[in-house]
């Protein structure tokens, strides 16, 4: 696989989680921890794509 391909692939899992958190912060059950984790997941990618970015 491509470093640019991975990327995009990196890219679409972060727009994903985005459209979760987004989708369970409005969801009156939703778990705080469960959104915490998510947007620890979120961030790990954009940390990822950051870095594969710099160095592609």
């Amino acid at each position: 696989m491509s470093v640019s391909s991975h990327l995009e692939e990196l890219k679409r899992k972060h727009d994903a989680l985005s459209t979760q958190v987004e989708t369970e912060q409005r969801s009156p059950g939703s778990s705080d921890f469960d959104i915490a984790e998510l947007k620890k997941q979120k961030l790990k990618l954009k940390e990822e794509i950051e870095r594969l970015s710099v160095t592609a």
